[in-house]
């Protein structure tokens, strides 16, 4: 199959490891993204927060991640986990809340924002679209990561109610489970593009794609329940406080 996949053709596994991506354009929007971020930055937990998120971006685009994304779609999901569940945040944490938009919009929007591009760029056709081109590719990449930091944006507002945070909490749980159950129970090879590369790492088309799915189903929640449980834990806290004046 003719694609040009933005990280290269499918590498075999002896090779796998010296396919790092130093793709000056992708390295100097790195540095350029960063060096943005450390000037919003007031604190250093803040700046922790932005060097955890450029690592993140380094595993996720240049090191061989991105190739094996080529070759498995497990990788491929994996890689976008890492995006959505992991980066957005951070670069959400990495700006001080008084910097970030205060523009107050219903909390559904960002998640079925986000839920639409999650849904859309997994979906076999489109996912082969992306696979097409640089273009394509980044077309892919920037509105997950972009719908991602909205909707963590909305989590993580001082704004929304706790029920609103855990609601999109939620939500986006058992969207993410429900799109990895499909993948997980289809009975055939969805994505035509790992029909042929799958076989070197051990893997049938199905396989992999089933593994993909349980990535999604499982650990790609994981994110999603600690902020509920850190969110209901603050929720107590505050309670907590206001008892005790009334009990002394």
């Amino acid at each position: 199959m003719d694609l040009q996949i933005y990280c290269g053709p499918a590498p075999l596994p002896e090779a796998l490891w010296s396919q790092w991506n130093f793709d000056p354009v992708l390295l100097s929007g790195l540095a350029a993204s960063t060096f943005a971020l450390l000037t919003l930055t007031e604190t250093r937990q803040q700046r922790m927060w932005t060097f955890s998120a450029l690592l993140v971006a380094v595993v996720a685009f240049v090191s061989p991640l991105c190739a094996l994304a080529s070759a498995l779609f497990s990788a491929r999901v994996l890689h976008h986990i890492l995006l959505v569940t992991v980066l957005a945040p951070l670069v959400v944490l990495a700006v001080p809340p008084n910097r970030r938009a205060s523009v107050v919009v219903p909390a559904q929007l960002s998640f079925l924002a986000h839920t639409a591009m999650m849904w859309l760029w997994h979906a076999p056709g489109p996912y082969l679209f992306a696979l097409g081109s640089p273009a394509a590719y980044w077309l892919m990449e920037l509105t997950l990561i972009g719908s991602a930091i909205w909707l963590w944006r909305d989590i993580l507002a001082s704004r929304r109610s706790v029920g609103a945070a855990l609601a999109l909490l939620l939500g986006t749980t058992l969207q993410m489970g429900m799109l990895g159950a499909l993948l997980t129970f289809a009975r055939e090879p969805l994505f035509s593009a790992h029909l042929d590369t799958t076989q070197p790492y051990g893997l049938l088309p199905l396989a992999d794609q089933q593994l993909s799915g349980i990535l999604m189903w499982v650990p790609a929640a994981i994110p999603y329940l600690l902020c509920a449980l850190v969110v209901l834990s603050r929720l107590f806290s505050a309670r907590d406080a206001e008892r005790q004046p009334a009990r002394r």
